[in-house]
């Protein structure tokens, strides 16, 4: 397929420089202009993209070079960008931040990776602080380190008084100045272990969205990011979808509140086009799963957080318990693996899995990640391989064995409890890059709902 999709990467030179802040801020201020708008992540991010969606209303969309193929990719991000609107892509660390193989560091899969991929113009968002002359050397630095799309700079947390002597600095590095966000006090988000705050647990979001739209429409060329958008030349890319997978729709329960509320909208998609009907539940509220469901699917999110008021649904988890050991088809990634536990933090879990977890100080084995499976299982057979990837700080005292998973380092561990109708742990799955997996998961969907 090949579509005009105008389109942006915002990049930073590191975490932290406030690229949230700053795509968030111009899709609200683009969204204001009645410009037709879609948001992107570049890398495995759910915490983000909240902010995207929150800003526009509709879902943000991950492009991983991972994951997924430079085809592909383009062809997502053709698919979903308005032809007279524009695509506005976060990028993920440092521009030029990718996987760590055995050789070291890479730009695989990094923001860079992504803009060379999708010939995407960039711009990228800069903290000043604590720099004068030195801020030329380093935006001079990322323009000529290795190939790129770099088109401009987009300075973040300076006042409008300092606007101009860091504008003139930054010119220096032939880089084109689209303006400066300043410091917003009223519309910080706080940050915890995982990052920011998750969308909905921010107080008053929608107003410090228009303070920070307000900023950027005062500080900001937004014709002039518009424009460079419009100059990206035409996308190219895969159109192909997957097919319904079964004859008639199978209802999947996907657990969605505050403690499970990490999933990518391309995996919901996907599971839709195939053949499902998503019926959202909360195992924080909610009485018991809902009727006649024909599949179960717990993502990621903060069960540590409400630990407890998870254990005192103790009709929620004996209705969790009694379904998946009994065969209804689940998959359990990160968050909701911990919930099929025995305990978390010494707090009654639903007891599918006779194995207790408890929250650390520290990150465990994270990042990419191939996984190859040591049986058949519910979603593949053994041998097959897949794609995932860990960011968590919780440890089990079973991770499983069903999988042997190998970093692109070389380091690899055992993990996953699989059967037939199960698939549940640490890592995270991407279905659009893992189709037939999504596949396998409603046909055996399918053949529960012919049973029961």
């Amino acid at each position: 397929m090949q579509s005009n999709a105008p389109r942006l990467l915002l990049a930073g030179t590191g975490s932290g420089c406030g690229k949230t802040t700053v795509t968030s801020a111009l899709l609200r201020a683009f969204q204001r202009r009645g410009v037709p708008l879609a948001a992107f992540k570049c890398g495995p991010d759910y915490i983000d993209p909240m902010f995207h969606t929150a800003a526009l209303g509709v879902p943000s969309r991950n492009l991983d070079l991972f994951f997924a193929e430079a085809a592909a990719v383009r062809g997502q991000l053709a698919r979903h960008t308005p032809p007279d609107g524009l695509g506005v892509i976060e990028g993920v660390m440092g521009f030029y931040d990718g996987v760590l193989d055995g050789s070291g560091a890479t730009d695989r899969a990094s923001a860079a990776h992504l803009a060379r991929a999708t010939d995407t113009p960039a711009v990228l968002i800069v903290r000043p602080g604590g720099q004068s002359l030195s801020l030329a050397a380093v935006l001079r630095g990322f323009r000529d380190f290795a190939p790129n799309t770099l088109c401009g700079v987009l300075l973040n947390g300076i006042s409008q008084a300092m606007y101009p002597f860091y504008r003139a600095v930054a010119e220096q590095a032939g880089l084109r100045v689209y303006g400066f966000l300043p410091p917003v006090p009223e519309a910080v988000v706080p940050s915890r272990h995982l990052g920011l705050l998750a969308a909905d647990e921010v107080s008053g979001l929608q107003g410090k969205l228009d303070r920070l739209a307000d900023a950027a429409e005062q500080g900001v060329d937004l014709d002039g990011l518009l424009a460079l958008a419009r100059s990206a030349p035409p996308l190219t890319g895969e159109s192909a979808r997957p097919v319904p997978a079964v004859d008639r729709p199978v209802r999947i329960a996907v657990a969605r509140d505050r403690a499970f509320c990490f999933y990518y909208a391309e995996n919901l998609d996907i599971l839709r086009t195939l053949g499902a009907e998503l019926i959202e539940f909360s195992p924080l509220t909610d009485e018991k799963l809902p009727r006649a469901v024909d599949g179960l699917y717990l993502g990621g999110g903060y069960p540590e957080l409400h630990a407890a008021k998870l254990a005192a649904n103790c009709t929620m988890r004996d209705s969790v318990r009694a379904a998946v050991q009994g065969g209804l088809p689940t998959v359990a990634e990160c968050g909701g693996f911990l919930y099929l536990h025995r305990t978390l933090n010494g707090c009654p879990m639903a007891g599918v899995l006779d194995a207790d977890a408890r929250m650390t100080e520290k990150l465990q084995p994270f990042g990419y990640v191939t996984l190859t499976a040591q049986r058949d299982n519910l979603l593949c057979c053994a041998g097959e391989s897949l794609r995932a990837h860990e960011f968590h700080y919780a440890q089990s005292d079973d991770a499983g064995y069903a999988f042997r998973a190998e970093k692109p380092n070389g380091r690899a561990w055992d993990c996953i409890h699989a059967s037939e109708t199960l698939y549940a742990g640490f890592p995270h799955l991407y279905f659009g890059a893992a189709a037939p997996v999504a596949e396998n998961f409603v046909r055996k969907c399918a053949e529960w709902r012919d049973r029961r």
